[in-house]
């Protein structure tokens, strides 16, 4: 008996919706946070946290300064749920250089 095929919609992902965005105060300033359901995180990303690849599909946080809320999608990170929480409490680490 050949295995039972899992029938999926091939028209691509679904609109990203990113949840509602709030500030949160930390001892390292104020953050405009917003959470990503992975449903709308269609791309890879690289968390600033740990350095590990944050894998399309994975639910997860964006976070820029609150005080550079005009200053465009530079400014914003994404970063694993636990790296951000538990950030202030990482040394600081070897960080990759990027490729080039």
């Amino acid at each position: 008996m050949s295995p039972r095929r899992i029938r999926r919609d091939r028209s691509g992902p679904a609109e990203p919706v990113p949840g509602p965005e709030r500030v949160e105060s930390w001892p390292d300033g104020d953050w405009v946070v917003r959470r990503v359901p992975g449903t709308a995180s269609p791309k890879a990303y690289r968390c600033p946290g740990c350095d590990q690849e944050i894998p399309a599909g994975t639910p997860h946080i964006v976070a820029w300064p609150a005080d550079r809320v005009g200053m465009g999608i530079d400014e914003r990170r994404h970063w694993h749920t636990a790296c951000w929480q538990n950030r202030l409490r990482r040394a600081p680490g070897i960080h990759r250089r990027p490729r080039g």
